[in-house]
């Protein structure tokens, strides 16, 4: 496995952990047995502003953890430098990342104009956040692995 490649399965893994921890931890701090809260727009908020430095941090830690790792094991360092290929495929998976939050967005403002719950509104929100992601590390790992 290409180094691109594991950096891109470390931010996949990551991704994931940190959202679901933290999606738990809101759920059993929070939501549990007090669902009149998720119609609450300034817990909804709240809960929007802590996931983007959490997310943040985590994915940071991690990378940091790692480059230890690797250079103690592979005497190396991370290469730093990005190719055209680097950017294309990069671009590649940001514009399908971006299509898949605003079809998320356009579906979630749908549902609050069709009258459903602000917490739909909310979820599919961080549902499609959550999916773009995951689509984009996905995106680039299956562009490295083809050789595009």
């Amino acid at each position: 496995m290409d180094q691109k490649e594991r950096q891109i399965v470390i931010t996949l893994i990551c991704s994931v952990v940190t959202i679901v921890w933290y999606a738990l931890h809101v759920y059993y701090k929070h939501i549990e047995g007090n669902f009149e809260i998720m119609n609450d727009f300034r817990f909804w908020g709240k809960t929007f502003l802590w996931l983007i430095p959490i997310a943040i941090v985590a994915q940071i830690v991690i990378h940091i953890i790692y480059a230890i790792i690797n250079r103690i094991i592979t005497n190396e360092d991370i290469p730093t430098k990005n190719d055209e290929r680097d950017k294309f495929i990069e671009l590649k998976s940001i514009r399908i990342s971006h299509w898949i939050f605003t079809s998320g967005f356009m579906c979630s403002m749908v549902a609050m104009a069709f009258g459903f719950q602000p917490y739909v509104l909310f979820l599919g929100l961080f549902g499609s956040g959550f999916l773009a992601s995951i689509v984009a590390e996905i995106v680039k790992l299956y562009y490295y692995r083809r050789g595009i």
